[in-house]
């Protein structure tokens, strides 16, 4: 255990990452307001306001506190917060200028100098996009909203973020043992129906920094319904090994529990895409940019489409402290009140629309 928390160490030392660039300028007025009129559905509102049906589950994510988990219950006269993407829409009531943010340039640090004890220090690692990958937008969605919720905190002993590529030692040593302070982005499983897991056990989790839909990928020529949770009894679904299971037995849905549904778990995401339009399976069930971004790398657009009707479950990407940290408390307090004060500024807002356009550009 010691060679390897020592050569974490020294993993962390060479990829400590400081800055981020804030500069932007302003361009045109875009997103804003829309009210729910009669006859609407998200699906008619996002071909109306964005030219793209398909956009509705981005206004589903950005009003869950209003519309909840059920993308059809919108009602007349319901004010939804609709974010800018791409310039669009326009002439919205409390429309904001759209922002530009610079590529990052992580600052390089010499192998060697040790993680500032002085400072809180974060941990999280790449191949995550779109939230957290240096080769994008400002590090990645989750990265830039921690960044600017620590920024907006201004802790008096400083903060810095460090990449270290390796998930697995995340949570255990790297964390557990406070080589670290904080890491994100986590999950966090059902804790309430089941408090032993190991993340439960061990860790608290901040308030999201986001909030991801988990959708249903099905093929366009053999379309499934899901109203409720009835009717996915006995279908077969897909999902990578390694990715979480925890919300196919969340809110007494116990699905794997119960053997209630089949679940295939192959290598690769695209694995689950071609078995899915190969007839194998039912559904894919993934985060909606995953599963996206998945249909357009394989140019599966034509035959694969989304079950709009609810999503399979929504999911906060979190930051986490150990238990065991003696600062844990106050390092939660510090995040989470810089991410409430961004978010009533307007720049959570700003950040989240910046990165949707990036994102939406590569489907």
């Amino acid at each position: 255990m010691a060679l390897k928390t020592a050569s974490i160490a020294a993993a962390v030392a060479a990829s400590v990452w400081f800055g981020m660039s804030g500069a932007a300028e302003a361009q045109e007025t875009c997103g804003g307001v829309y009210t729910v009129q009669r006859g609407d559905s998200l699906s008619l509102i996002a071909d109306n306001l964005y030219k793209n049906a398909g956009k509705w589950s981005t206004i589903h994510n950005s009003n869950l506190d209003t519309i909840g988990s059920t993308p059809n219950s919108i009602r007349v006269g319901m004010r939804l917060s609709v974010p800018c993407i791409n310039g669009l829409p326009k002439d919205l009531a409390g429309g904001s200028a759209v922002t530009t943010a610079k590529t990052v340039r992580p600052l390089q640090i010499a192998p060697g100098t040790a993680a500032t004890r002085s400072k809180i220090n974060l941990l999280t690692a790449d191949d995550y996009a779109p939230f957290t990958d240096r080769n994008i937008l400002n590090g990645g969605l989750v990265t830039e909203v921690v960044h600017k919720a620590m920024e907006k905190a201004a802790p008096s002993e400083g903060f810095a973020i460090h990449w270290v590529n390796d998930w697995s030692a995340h949570l255990e040593p790297m964390l557990s043992n406070a080589l670290l302070d904080l890491g994100f982005p986590w999950l966090q499983p059902d804790c309430q129906a089941d408090p032993s897991q190991y993340r439960c056990e061990n860790f608290y989790f901040s308030e999201p920094m986001f909030e991801m839909l988990i959708l249903l990928f099905t093929n366009k020529s053999n379309p499934i319904q899901f109203n409720t949770d009835s009717d996915m009894l006995g279908k077969t679904l897909c999902r990578p090994a390694g990715y979480f299971t925890h919300d196919l037995d969340k809110n007494g849905r116990r699905w794997l529990a119960d053997n209630l549904i089949n679940l295939e778990r192959p290598t690769t995401v695209g694995d689950c895409f071609e078995m899915l339009a190969e007839g194998k399976v039912d559904a894919v069930a993934l985060n909606e940019f995953t599963g996206r971004q998945a249909i357009a790398d394989l140019g599966l657009a034509d035959r694969i489409e989304i079950v709009q009707t609810r999503p399979l479950s929504i999911e906060g990407l979190h930051v986490v402290v150990h238990k065991t940290h003696p600062q844990a408390q106050y390092m939660l307090e510090t995040i989470n009140n810089g991410l409430s004060e961004i978010k009533a500024s307007g720049t959570y807002q700003q950040v989240i629309n910046q990165h949707m356009s990036q994102i939406w550009a590569s489907f």
